[in-house]
């Protein structure tokens, strides 16, 4: 693997999101709305969405920083 494939950041649809992160749709997008979690990128076409999973990674990791982990 070279440099260049291993900096391309993984993005991660809808489930995958979901699966880290054990919340509703509906809280999610709350919580987007409300800046309280990242924000997804739109894919080429600009029908779909992902997420980077540094992003989702980093916000798993702050929650449990919060609770004293």
């Amino acid at each position: 693997m070279n440099e260049t494939t291993r900096s391309v950041p993984r993005l991660l649809r809808m489930p995958e999101v979901l699966a880290r992160v054990p919340i509703k749709k509906p809280t999610l997008y709350r919580a987007i709305r409300a800046g309280k979690f990242p924000r997804p990128c739109k894919l080429l076409g600009g029908r779909g969405s992902a997420w980077d999973e540094r992003e989702i990674s980093a916000y798993i990791e702050a929650r449990l920083r919060e609770r004293g982990e």
